[in-house]
């Protein structure tokens, strides 16, 4: 006598291994290629060594940045809409303006960020951020 056909259950789990390899190899590949990709598009004008020289050819202003947000030009209380215009002069009369951004460490990165944007707007190329030795 035969025995009646058993009904197979359909197989409904999916295998993500295949799927996990895949993500894993992508994932590397992006962390790779992501700081090449960055480096070749930002320009860094690192801190300068204890023996180096302002440039002569250039004018330097001091931009600083306090905790409480305050912002001084060449050590002047202004405000970032005068700060913009006082800029844009300097820049305009030494089109080689060379601007150097103190901050305290505490300081919100909102801040700095609108800072540079005020800087990029004017055009101006020769941009330092101060930092201290250890």
């Amino acid at each position: 006598m035969r025995q009646p056909a058993r009904r197979q259950k359909p197989f409904t789990e999916i295998n993500t291994a295949p799927f996990t390899d895949i993500i894993l190899v992508l994932m590397t590949i992006f962390m790779v290629a992501t700081p090449l990709v960055m480096q070749s598009n930002i320009q860094v004008n690192l801190p300068s060594s204890s023996t180096g020289k302002p440039m002569k050819e250039a004018r330097q202003i001091s931009v600083m940045v306090t905790n409480e947000g305050m912002v001084y030009l060449d050590n002047k209380l202004i405000l970032r809409k005068a700060l913009k215009a006082e800029v844009a002069n300097l820049h305009q009369a030494d089109p080689g303006l060379e601007v150097i951004l103190y901050s305290d460490k505490m300081v919100r990165f909102k801040d700095i960020v609108g800072l540079l944007d005020i800087f990029n707007e004017l055009n101006i190329k020769n941009l330092n951020i101060a930092t201290k030795t250890e």
